[in-house]
């Protein structure tokens, strides 16, 4: 077994995990998620596959913080209980979507990071490319509509993006991230709040950022390619071209599916607020979380 710093012993490709290993990394990834204040209370929730149509999932009003391994129930992609005791959130629709429409993703993780909420709230998408880590190792991080929790629409909401990025924000609800192992769907959750927290600094507080030229974008997304990472999509490039079309869009690098100057993607909430808001909705945000 791997040690719980997040290294995973190499698999071949759809080599699945085995059971106790899946079961010991979603009680990680629970305890981290809970330390970290990514979830308060009983929210959130973490799932693994172990084979074609098994997956171990969290189950239904239970502290993150303080789960055990008697508490993971097993279930097929229908989301039929097939081992365990205990009743699977009725969010595990958004993680058995993800699988169904992105077979190589072994891991989702879904929570309420603060600063990436309050993101979420505002219907602001991470677009900027102001981080060369994010770029790659995230990529743009778009805002799924919203739809209320629990319900089909939510898994209908995400389905656009779970074969091309690696995670999106859920309006006015939260995050959910996605990879080939818990600990990879968890970091990818860190690097999303670690992302949401710098754009917030530099957009409200300090009010200025250099933001990545296009060119400086592509060589990004080449190393992306280069480390195998095929998803992400492409953050916004900031070179103006004629007409105010940013320059990638030109070029047609991004497939037409960049956005500029901050706004949310096709099929988000058009109502937005401020970025100078943001700080804002992350104070309220806060106070209902645990410090």
């Amino acid at each position: 077994m791997k040690n719980m710093g997040g290294s995973i012993k190499m698999r071949n490709m759809g080599e699945y995990m085995g059971d106790y290993e899946a079961k010991q990394l979603i009680l990680e990834v629970g305890r981290r998620m809970y330390n970290k204040n990514f979830v308060a209370a009983n929210d959130g929730n973490i799932s693994c596959k172990v084979g074609d149509n098994e997956l171990w999932t969290t189950p239904t009003g239970v502290s993150k913080g303080y789960m055990t391994e008697d508490i993971l129930v097993k279930v097929d992609l229908d989301g039929n209980i097939l081992r365990g005791s205990t009743k699977p959130s009725s969010e595990l629709k958004m993680h058995l979507r993800v699988y169904r429409e992105n077979p190589q993703v072994k891991s989702v993780v879904h929570a309420h990071p603060p600063v990436a909420t309050s993101f979420a709230i505002a219907g602001i998408p991470l677009s900027r490319a102001i981080l060369p880590e994010a770029v790659v190792q995230l990529g743009e991080v778009p805002v799924a509509p919203y739809a209320a929790p629990g319900t089909q629409e939510v898994p209908d909401s995400i389905a656009p993006f779970c074969k091309t990025h690696n995670g999106v924000l859920l309006a006015n609800h939260g995050a959910l991230t996605w990879g080939k192992d818990p600990m990879q769907a968890y970091f990818r959750m860190e690097s999303l709040e670690y992302y949401a927290l710098v754009t917030m600094y530099t957009g409200s507080i300090i009010g200025q950022a250099n933001e990545l030229s296009c060119e400086q974008i592509d060589q990004l997304v080449d190393t992306r390619t280069r480390l195998g990472i095929s998803t992400g999509g492409r953050p916004v490039c900031q070179n103006v071209g004629k007409d105010g079309v940013p320059a990638c869009m030109e070029q047609k690098k991004c497939g037409g599916q960049c956005t500029h100057g901050g706004q949310p993607p096709a099929g988000a909430d058009a109502g937005t607020v401020a970025m100078e808001d943001i700080v804002d909705i992350v104070r309220q945000v806060m106070a209902r979380t645990k410090r």
